[in-house]
């Protein structure tokens, strides 16, 4: 990594000039989600009417607290695909695991295919979001996403997250907003963790396949503020042949402060866990009927696993009068990750194995700082909003080939230096009591740095830069009723090892093993959105929103991190229609149902086919919920349907559908106590988590011998079977 580098000195000081800038003037503000920055003019506007005070005396500001997706979005929502879940909605969903809070997102999926500890699978708007890529997750504002990851891009670890704490859940679909950049594109979610709890809360959770969970939680005043706790813990073996023997321990600790229009809050989070994995299986080591063949639960590899650690300190300062609102936050994360995972099984190496690992240890930093002013524009009402978002990833991975967790050779190993720093603007001004718009530019400059690489050739500096426009108006409301239009660009960075790929990081040759010469990955690559929408409560009690959207791409061009180098794709278009309904003709009592249909192309009609393999086409989620009945009863089914998908580019080879129907009861006998059981996939479905479709090669197959060609099949992980949780619930 080179010193005295000037686009170094450059980078450093801009985030050193902002952070004085907002400190010594409080002239910026993070906006974590354009739904977030609408609720506060609402605040600021409520204000204005009822208050006649001065501009520097301290102003009382109503709280607009969104508890479920009931609540309306009229006059707040910038767009048909902005929403809001809070903890009453959360706490009555049946959740196998932490990344499932954002399958409240209408039309998102996550799933697993491998251990527990790892990062899910997640798939929406007709992509197939491997571990994040397209999709940005945020907790109180920092990002989860991680560039440049030894096993992919955008890596989205949301193991960490312990559901009861979570107040909201603030998503936005396409990349229609200026506060969102890289890994936007699909959409954003912004993970809100309480700062205060009504009380103190002892939860133990035990069930079937060995899984137990305990969690201790809760806040009480210190000093002028508030320290919130939290403490987790998770054994789960799984049903698996091979356990997963997957432990975590988990741990959240926030001191907050509030001063009427000003406050701050310092927050630590630690998290811990290991595993092991039981991956995808082809369906011909379960359908042979071979003495060796396995069951649906077996594994190939039983070496297979993983460790994670996770922890970050974040602080974070925000200020607000009638005029103006700002809020500055920086943050520090540190994650290690050694994963060893096998795919292949025998196809590469019949006598050790194809199993490879896959170490990942960085240390982030960023800060994000923002300013808004309420003001007229001419005679209209508007709101401007100026901010800066800075993030420096200091990376160490590798690519090795492992047997049995024990090191054979390394393919790469590099040492990775990442920035960015984005200033943005955006506008929103109403212009009648029917129309507003909103008007929005940012800027995301890069640098990708790699040195150390075990080849040379390898290393180097790119720089990079994009400015993404981003364009909404809103049309109403008219009898509790709004229309949308949206449209904008953005972009999603690649791996700045395939940015500064030049040979084949194993072999030192420019070409592949196919005879393709080695192909540098895009740095940055353009991505082209619209939508048009709707959203109405003119049947009381029912939210619906409609959306039509569209979304192009200039490069699928990925970085593998399986293999080290970078996979060739096309230009692609995406399109589809979403419709969320949400229903509470009652106080006890909701109906929700969410569709989603997507069709996903490449353009350019490729000789292989245009269909993006894995890209999800269908996904319809429904739940029923029902609390404070028969004296104290809560809960309610869920079902969930994933759509048939195609596995490979002619469509030849599709999966199967899945469907699960899970269900929570349960009841609290007074504000102190209360039990809740949650039963999974009640129908005992034999469906499959993922499907993929590639070559591999088992003892069984003639290829082990040399006497044949790898086998392509279908590689599968099957949900869960039927399984059933019991959780004691204490409050004091």
């Amino acid at each position: 990594m080179k010193k005295n580098h000037p686009f170094q000195h450059t980078l450093l000081s801009l985030a050193i000039l902002a952070s004085f800038s907002a400190y010594a003037h409080a002239e910026f503000i993070e906006s974590t989600s354009d739904l977030a920055a609408a609720e506060q003019i609402q605040k600021e506007k409520s204000t204005k009417a009822k208050s006649a005070k001065k501009d520097n005396e301290p102003v009382e500001l109503d709280d607009i607290v969104i508890t479920q997706r009931a609540d309306s979005l009229i006059g707040i929502a910038g767009s048909a695909s902005v929403g809001n879940v809070g903890q009453e909605q959360l706490k009555y969903r049946p959740i196998t695991r932490p990344s499932e809070v954002l399958e409240t997102v209408p039309g998102l999926i996550s799933t697993q295919h491998s251990g527990e500890g790892k990062a899910a699978q997640y798939y929406l708007r007709g992509f197939n979001l491997d571990h994040g890529t397209d999709f940005l997750t945020q907790v109180d504002g920092v990002p989860v996403n991680l560039p440049s990851h030894s096993h992919g891009q955008g890596w989205m670890d949301t193991n960490f997250l312990i559901p009861e704490l979570i107040k909201t859940v603030n998503y936005q679909k396409g990349n229609y907003y200026a506060d969102t950049g890289d890994f936007s594109s699909a959409g954003s979610a912004n993970i809100q963790y309480m700062s205060d709890l009504p009380d103190h809360m002892v939860k133990f959770t035990g069930g079937m396949f060995d899984y137990y969970r305990g969690v201790v939680m809760g806040s009480q005043k210190v000093g002028n503020g508030k320290l919130l706790y939290a403490g987790e813990t998770v054994h789960n073996g799984g049903p698996w042949d091979v356990s997963n023997e997957y432990l975590k321990f988990n741990g959240v600790l926030k001191y907050s402060e509030e001063y009427g229009n000003s406050g701050f809050s310092i927050t630590g989070m630690a998290m811990g866990a290991d595993w092991n994995s039981t991956d995808q299986i082809p369906k011909r080591a379960v359908d042979s009927g071979l003495a060796d063949s396995i069951g649906r639960f077996g594994a190939i590899d039983p070496t297979d696993g993983g460790r994670s650690d996770r922890y970050s300190v974040t602080g974070e300062w925000h200020r607000q009068d009638k005029n103006s609102k700002s809020q500055i936050m920086a943050y520090g994360l540190f994650t290690s990750l050694d994963l060893y995972s096998n795919f292949t099984f025998f196809q590469d190496d019949a006598v050790n194995g194809d199993q490879f690992g896959q170490p990942d240890k960085r240390y982030v930093t960023g800060f994000k700082a923002s300013h808004t002013i309420f003001h007229k524009l001419g005679q209209f009402d508007s709101e401007s909003t100026i901010g800066l978002q800075f993030r420096n990833d200091n990376i160490q991975n590798s690519l090795t080939h492992t047997k049995a967790q024990q090191l054979l050779h390394y393919i790469r190993n590099d040492t990775i230096w990442e920035s960015t720093l984005s200033p943005y603007f955006d506008n929103k001004t109403t212009w009648t009591n029917w129309f507003k718009t909103d008007l929005g530019v940012r800027f995301d400059g890069y640098r990708f740095n790699v040195s150390k690489s075990n080849q040379n050739a390898n290393n180097g500096t790119v720089y990079d830069g994009m400015v993404s426009p981003k364009l909404g108006m809103v049309f109403g409301p008219w009898a509790e009723t709004e229309f949308y239009l949206n449209g904008g660009l953005g972009f999603h960075s690649n791996d700045a090892r395939g940015v500064n790929t030049k040979v084949d990081p194993s072999t030192g040759n420019s070409t592949d093993a196919d005879g393709n010469s080695i192909q540098k990955a895009v740095p940055l690559a353009r991505t082209y959105g619209a939508e048009i929408g709707v959203r109405s409560n003119w049947v009381e009690g029912l939210n619906s929103t409609l959306a039509i959207w569209w979304l192009d791409i200039d490069s699928e061009l990925v970085f593998v991190g399986d293999a080290g180098t970078t996979e060739a794709g096309h230009p692609s278009r995406r399109y589809g229609i979403e419709s969320a309904n949400f229903y509470s003709p009652n106080d006890w009592l909701t109906f929700d149902a969410d569709l989603s249909f997507s069709k996903a192309r490449f353009q350019g009609s490729p000789a292989e086919g245009s269909y993006i393999p894995g890209a999800v086409e269908t996904v319809i989620a429904s739940g029923v919920t029902a609390h404070d009945i028969l004296g104290g009863f809560y809960g309610g089914p869920r079902l969930r349907y994933f759509g048939p998908r195609a596995l490979i580019e002619d469509n030849s080879v599709r999966s199967q559908e899945t469907l699960m129907l899970s269900s929570t009861l349960g009841y609290e006998f007074n504000k102190h106590v209360k039990i809740q059981a949650e039963v999974f996939n009640i129908l005992n479905r034999k469906d499959s988590g993922i499907d993929y479709f590639y070559s591999s090669c088992l003892k069984t197959d003639p290829c082990y011998t040399g006497n044949g060609d790898p086998v392509n099949d279908i590689h599968f992980h099957p949900v869960e079977p039927v399984s059933f949780r019991m959780s004691l619930i204490t409050n004091f």
